[in-house]
C-alpha cells in the first residue's frame, strides 16, 4: 500500500498490442522484475488473429510458453479484434449501455481489477496501425480508470497507478530512462523465441517484417546500442510522459550507479 493509501495488486503490469509484443520490446524489464521477487503480468488486447502466419492455437501455445520463460504471475488477453483496435470505439453515442461495452472500458475493468503500482504502454509513435491505437487506449484508460464516475462492468474502485512506462518499439524514440537488461537477456531471448511461428524465418511462410532473417537480431542490436548508452551489455529503453521527481538525487544516484557510456552518448 502506497502512503496515500492506494493498495496495489500486481507490482508491474505491461500492456501489448498482440501476443509477442511485450516479449519483443520490454520482456527484458519483466524477466528482470521477476527474477527480483516482484509480481508482473501482461494484458494482451488481441489474440493476434489477423496475423499472415499461425493459428489461433499455435499463438495461444506459444503465449503459454513465453509466459512461463518469463516468470509471470497473470496473463489474460481481452481479445479486442485484431487490426481494430480504436481509442473511441463506444464513444459515438450517448447511450450508457453502448459505452460499458467500450474498448477503453474493457482496458478500465483490467487496471481496477489488477490494481498494478507500475504499468507499461506501447509508445505513441509506431509503424503498425494498432500499435498506436493501443498506447492511445490505455493512455486513455489510465485516466478514466481514476475517474469514479466512469462506469466499466463490473463496478470497482477508481484507481491510478504509481507511474506509467512507455516502451518504443519500432519507433526510434529518445528514452528518458535506460532500464539494465544484461542479465535476463538470455531469458528475453527464449520468450521471443517461444513466438517460433512469428520470428523465425521459414521459406514456407509468407514473408513478414518480425520473421524476416534480421528481425530478432536487429532487436538484439536495439538493446545492445541501448545498454551502451549506460555502459551495459544489454538495456531496454522507455519514455516518461512527465517530469520525475526526485526526493534525494545522490541516494538515487548512488543505488542506481553505472558506468560512463563509452559509445553512443544522447543527442542533444
Amino acid at each position: 500500500m502506497s502512503a496515500n493509501g492506494t493498495a496495489y495488486g500486481l507490482d508491474v503490469l505491461a500492456f501489448g498490442p498482440h501476443p509477442d509484443d511485450v516479449e519483443l520490446f520490454c520482456g527484458g524489464l519483466l524477466a528482470s522484475m521477476a527474477t527480483r521477487g516482484y509480481r508482473t503480468g501482461i494484458v494482451d488486447l488481441t489474440r493476434g488473429e489477423k496475423s499472415s502466419r499461425g493459428t489461433l492455437q499455435s499463438r495461444a501455445e506459444e503465449t503459454e510458453a513465453a509466459t512461463r520463460a518469463l516468470g509471470l504471475a497473470h496473463r489474460e488477453n481481452l481479445e479486442l479484434p485484431d487490426g481494430w483496435l480504436n481509442p473511441w470505439a463506444g464513444f459515438d453515442t450517448p447511450e450508457p449501455e453502448r459505452a460499458r461495452t467500450a474498448a477503453v472500458a474493457r482496458v478500465v475493468e483490467a487496471l481496477r481489477r489488477l490494481r498494478p503500482e507500475l504499468v507499461v504502454v506501447p509508445w505513441e509513435q509506431e509503424r503498425h496501425p494498432d500499435h498506436e491505437a493501443a498506447s492511445a487506449m490505455v493512455t486513455r484508460a489510465l485516466f478514466f480508470a481514476g475517474v469514479r464516475k466512469f462506469d466499466a462492468e463490473p463496478a470497482a474502485e477508481p484507481f491510478t497507478p504509481r507511474q506509467v512506462l512507455y516502451y518504443p518499439m519500432r519507433h526510434l524514440a529518445d528514452p528518458s530512462v535506460i532500464v539494465d537488461v544484461s542479465a535476463v537477456y538470455e531469458r528475453k531471448l527464449a520468450a521471443v523465441h517461444c513466438y517460433a511461428s512469428q520470428v523465425l524465418p521459414r521459406p514456407d511462410a509468407p514473408p513478414t517484417l518480425v520473421g524476416s532473417p534480421l528481425s530478432v537480431s536487429s532487436l538484439e542490436a536495439r538493446d545492445r546500442f541501448h545498454g551502451a548508452q549506460i555502459g551495459v551489455t544489454h538495456g531496454e529503453p522507455y519514455i516518461l510522459r512527465e517530469a520525475l521527481g526526485l526526493a534525494d538525487p545522490l541516494d538515487h544516484f548512488r543505488r542506481n550507479s553505472f558506468a560512463k557510456p563509452l559509445f553512443f552518448p544522447s543527442r542533444t
